[in-house]
């Protein structure tokens, strides 16, 4: 009886053993997905991000039929609240769980999938999440302006939430790179992340396919986005295509970035011209011109002009505005759409300069239609 109980206590000890350095042994940087369900997860991400939740039960659905898994869906979801919020994570969710209960209704096969291993008893958060935060980043990273966002980085999310087996960190990072290809004015942050994702085990073909992803499942505008960012932050490009436009995106427009709400590009042209382009949102402060006359003349998506005490001038291709010395106004993209002008200045005279004033009023730039 004894030899017995010794036999299967051994047995049962290998078999943990076994568990432990399958785990262990799993490599985290490498992407688990096929090429099919890396579409359906960036698909389930992007929508997510979006708040879309009919989208994303068709994704989900999609997802599960293609072999994804409860598991696998959850945690992308549950991730996804560090970077697009509780209320969108813990919607999509429940998303999640009626798609689940309508597939068990129905007698359709899902996966449930494995849960991500017990940390070990002397597992650190804060060292685990530096050393994956330096990894991803390419260089140690410390956010010293607020130390407790930098301590939330490092140990929740890329310690906590990073330890978590069930994805490896280049499924984090694809999920991540979709997720944020949905949202509007995060073009910093999605760049890091397209570097990132490289860092962290994702290939440049994969890595590539994701903007394919993305337009198969009727993101066209989101799919890009992301190119945009690939192009910039893999490829060093400054002449990027913005969204579905001819004219280039350039450089971000850090020298002028304290008078924008929202991101802003800007790309010289021949002849003194320069081509800036502004995300969906993003407008600058009211300002005058001091000295000289500035021609905007906008050549694609659509946005706003308005000089102080008129109504405000739709800016679509094609409409020239001259704006007369010493006038206030301000001139930006709508908010749920691109918006390229050209602009140049002429009747220059001595000592021109820009006057910066304020930011234009939210509330109010939010009834603009």
């Amino acid at each position: 009886m004894k030899k017995t109980i010794l036999v299967i206590c051994s047995a049962v000890l290998m078999a943990a053993c076994n568990n432990t350095t399958n785990n262990t042994a799993k490599d985290m940087n490498t992407l688990t997905f096929n090429e099919k369900q890396a579409s359906c997860i960036s698909a389930i991400a992007c929508y997510e991000a979006q708040g879309n939740l009919g989208k994303l039960a068709e994704s989900i659905n999609n997802g599960l039929d293609n072999g994804l898994t409860i598991s696998q869906i959850k945690e992308a979801l549950s991730q996804l609240y560090a970077y697009t919020g509780f209320p969108r994570s813990l919607n999509a969710l429940g998303t999640l769980q009626k798609v689940v209960a309508d597939r068990d209704a129905k007698g359709l096969k899902t996966e449930l999938g494995e849960d991500a291993s017990p940390l070990p008893s002397n597992y650190d958060a804060l060292k685990q999440g530096t050393d994956v935060q330096t990894k991803l980043s390419g260089q140690p990273f410390n956010y010293d302006f607020c130390p407790a966002e930098d301590y939330y980085l490092k140990a929740h999310l890329f310690g906590d939430i990073f330890a978590r087996n069930n994805l490896t960190h280049a499924d984090r990072e694809l999920i991540t790179v979709s997720a944020l290809s949905g949202l509007e004015n995060v073009m910093p942050q999605l760049q890091a992340h397209v570097r990132g994702a490289l860092n962290m085990g994702v290939t440049e073909e994969q890595l590539r396919n994701i903007p394919n992803s993305l337009r198969e499942n009727g993101l066209s505008i989101e799919a890009s986005r992301c190119e945009a960012a690939i192009a910039m932050a893999v490829d060093g490009k400054t002449d990027v295509v913005c969204a579905q436009s001819q004219w280039p995106i350039g450089e971000p427009n850090t020298a002028y970035a304290q008078y924008f709400i929202g991101n802003s590009y800007l790309a010289p042209m021949d002849g003194g011209m320069v081509n800036v382009s502004f995300e969906p949102g993003c407008r600058n402060n009211w300002h005058i011109h001091h000295n000289m006359v500035q021609v905007l003349v906008c050549v694609s998506g659509r946005g706003w002009y308005q000089e102080w005490g008129k109504d405000p001038v739709a800016l679509v291709p094609g409409v020239v505005i001259a704006i007369p010395e010493g006038v206030k106004h301000w001139h930006g993209a709508a908010a749920d759409s691109w918006m390229q002008h050209l602009t140049y200045h002429t009747d220059v005279k001595d000592n021109p300069s820009n006057e910066w004033l304020e930011a234009v009023d939210d509330e109010w730039y939010g009834q603009l239609k």
